[in-house]
């Protein structure tokens, strides 16, 4: 399931505590409203960390995100949010989506979603807090899979289109858990995607191989800015199981799993 904290560039930036910043409106002379319309600009979604449904190791987790993306005059901006996420003994998932807000600014996060995967049922819940509704979609990731962070090799890439250097960082204690961790830097070439410069990509991550996740994760790339994923306030306690029951109040929708079907 995506991650589901997007930010809308296109012409205007919207933000929780309905914050929206963008064009004013117009009227003209005849009382009739007049709306501004505005050309270009991004809709992104960020990525969050990889949860696997592996069983018979539970934890909960605190994951704390920034996102800090550069400006044309030379300083940068970061957004943040901090989120609960859990897994119980069975391999079920649960985590929070809070919004993204500026670091250290007035604007407070607040939940929007709550998503719940079952492996088993291979179904996956999105539950929107504003409408009280879940939401379905089919959930394909098996319980008994073995999942590994994806680690490049050292060398050139295809078509001289630059090189990838991978760099074993060896072990670190993080929060008790032992991690393991890689550093792959990616060069990619001028003119390869229309730069002007190389483009340089850096990877680092530190993975426990006990909870199969990354309890820390770096991201800085020319395209997305650096992101950043910390685990903290983590416990392999079994988590309470009725966090992992929909939320009591909230109605289901099973359009998406049935729409799957078809």
């Amino acid at each position: 399931m995506k991650a589901l904290l997007s930010i809308s560039l296109a012409g205007c930036l919207t933000l929780p505590a309905a914050l929206i910043i963008c064009g004013s409106s117009l009227r003209a002379q005849t009382g009739q409203a007049v709306i501004g319309t505005h050309d270009g600009g991004t809709s992104e979604l960020l990525e969050s960390i990889f949860i696997p449904p592996k069983p018979n190791v539970p934890f909960s987790l605190t994951l704390e995100t920034e996102w800090t993306r550069p400006m044309a005059n030379g300083g940068t901006f970061t957004l943040a949010n901090k989120r609960r996420i859990m897994r119980d003994s069975a391999g079920h998932v649960y985590q929070e989506r809070w919004y993204l807000v500026p670091k250290g600014g007035k604007i407070e996060s607040t939940m929007n979603y709550i998503q719940i995967a079952d492996p088993y049922e291979h179904v996956g819940y999105s539950c929107e807090v504003a409408s009280k509704t879940c939401f379905t979609e089919p959930y394909n990731r098996s319980a008994s899979a073995n999942y590994q962070p994806a680690v490049g090799k050292s060398g050139a890439l295809p078509n001289g289109q630059g090189s990838r250097t991978v760099e074993d960082l060896g072990k670190k204690d993080i929060e008790g858990l032992e991690t393991i961790g890689f550093r792959e830097t990616t060069t990619v070439n001028p003119g390869v995607f229309g730069n002007d410069q190389p483009m340089i990509t850096v990877r680092e991550f530190w993975y426990s191989p006990q909870l199969g996740i990354n309890l820390i994760s770096l991201l800085d790339s020319p395209q997305s800015g650096k992101q950043q994923f910390t685990a903290t306030k983590v416990s392999t306690a079994e988590p309470d199981p009725h966090s992992f029951s929909l939320p009591e109040g909230y109605s289901v929708d099973r359009s998406g799993i049935e729409k799957a079907k078809q």
